[in-house]
């Protein structure tokens, strides 16, 4: 594989896919005080700010065309749904098995684009790095980390969710892929966010409580981590670098995220690791490398 890019961008896609790795660490944090569907809709409240912004300094039109609603919405009520469970799993076990187990989208978005998306076959060496990535998943869920005090680890309902919610994203990914041949990408992220706010406050309002006795600059962080860092700073600096590079080398950086997962949520919420979470990260490391290059 060749990767005929300079320095400063290998360090720009290895920082923003640690960025990402955070993003467990930070949803938890924020669920200290906002459950799933608050944190969902402020962070995508300021994620919109973000990109609105860089789209208006870059002079990209935001208003979509005649023939651009009908798959926003489509990708907007999926993105919502998806991000609604990743939210409610990462809720429901820890930071370092969440960033593992979010890291299989790419698993699931080359499945569904076998499918979905004429010409992109599972070739061999793509397949190889399926079932290397597969096998990690299976590991995690067996064996992956565990709260501080908490008992032996085990596949629970959050990891579950999470997984549920890995399959959506690389569903979504697969079907922006064909989106994408007629959809502007900046619109189509702006609009699939700024489509779920009314979604998310609706759920919010009927179903959930926000905590406000916790709150402090914990669950605060948490959220302007997921808006700003996140959905702001990390998306601008991707898509400048994918519309520099080949985006197929950029993807090839997604292996750091699990991998900044599971180191921040033992630094920063004290998580237990476990040599079979070790184990599972690096088969789904390894896949990912196989899945993503050329």
């Amino acid at each position: 594989m060749s990767w005929s890019i300079p320095a400063r961008a290998v360090l720009a896609a290895l920082a923003i896919h640690t960025l990402w790795g955070g993003n467990p660490v930070a949803v938890k944090l924020g669920l200290e005080v906002f459950p799933p569907l608050w944190s969902g809709f402020l962070r995508f409240a300021l994620g919109c700010a973000c990109v609105a912004a860089w789209a208006r300094w870059q002079a990209i039109p935001l208003a979509p065309a005649r023939g651009e609603w009908r798959p926003i919405c489509a990708i907007a009520l999926l993105f919502t749904l998806q991000i609604a469970l990743m939210n409610v799993g990462f809720g429901l076990t820890t930071a370092a098995n969440g960033a593992v187990l979010i890291a299989t989208n790419p698993l699931f978005g080359v499945l569904f684009a076998h499918l979905l998306v004429p010409g992109d076959r599972v070739r061999p060496r793509r397949a190889a790095g399926v079932a290397l990535a597969f096998a990690g998943t299976a590991l995690v869920l067996l064996h992956g980390a565990r709260a501080a005090g908490a008992p032996a680890a085990g596949p629970g309902t959050g990891d579950w969710i999470v997984l549920a919610s890995a399959c959506l994203l690389g569903l979504r990914l697969a079907l922006s892929g064909r989106f994408l041949q007629r959809v502007n990408e900046v619109r189509l992220s702006l609009w699939q966010m700024l489509l779920s706010l009314p979604l998310f406050a609706a759920g919010g309002l009927a179903f959930e409580t926000i905590r406000w006795e916790h709150l402090g600059p914990r669950p605060v962080a948490g959220i302007l981590y997921q808006g700003i860092v996140v959905a702001g700073v990390a998306f601008t600096v991707n898509y400048t670098l994918i519309k520099r590079y080949p985006p197929s080398v950029m993807i090839s950086f997604n292996f750091v995220a699990p991998v900044a997962g599971v180191l921040l949520g033992a630094s920063i919420l004290g998580e237990q690791l476990s040599a079979g979470l070790f184990a599972g990260m690096a088969l789904v490391a390894a896949g990912l490398v196989l899945i993503t290059r050329r």
